[in-house]
């Protein structure tokens, strides 16, 4: 009988510590949703105009690093929400080699190639695509494509 009360408590105490273990990342968040959304499309929309000067399209980009900062901090403060804010640092990050990185290469260079624009716009859709799909479902097998995308930058 102490034997069976043993094993009962021991399946009690592993789902419990299993279930803890999947409350560790932030739930479904529609704002995070929402606003990396518009903050995609914008992006998107501006980077195809690369291949114009960046001084005429400043007021834009400004507008976007704006966002972008504002979703950096509002996520920052989120709980259980570490990769999410890590993905949003990459992408702010001038120095890697997505959104804010390329805003960076538009302003030193004054306008881009159509090649580079494609390929940039590509990757940049990548992750950020992976983003919202990991926002919107938060499954494991997203997770890991984030991690991945993480360690690559």
């Amino acid at each position: 009988m102490k034997k069976i009360k043993l094993n009962y408590l021991l399946l009690l105490a592993t789902s419990f510590l299993i279930s803890c273990n999947a409350l560790k990342t932030a739930p479904y968040d529609q704002f995070s949703y929402q606003k990396t959304t518009e903050i995609k499309v914008d992006a998107i929309r501006l980077i195809d105009k690369a291949t114009s000067l960046y001084q005429d399209n400043i007021t834009e980009i400004l507008h976007l690093e704006n966002e972008i900062a504002k979703i950096v901090e509002y996520e920052k403060y989120k709980p259980n929400n570490e990769l999410t804010y890590e993905m949003w640092q990459i992408l702010a990050n001038e120095n890697k080699n997505l959104l804010a990185g390329f805003f960076k290469r538009w302003k030193e260079k004054e306008k881009l190639s159509p090649f580079f624009v494609k390929e940039a716009k590509t990757q940049i859709t990548e992750a950020m695509n992976l983003l919202l799909q990991y926002e919107g479902k938060k499954e494991t097998a997203l997770k890991n494509q984030l991690l991945e995308l993480i360690s690559k930058n």
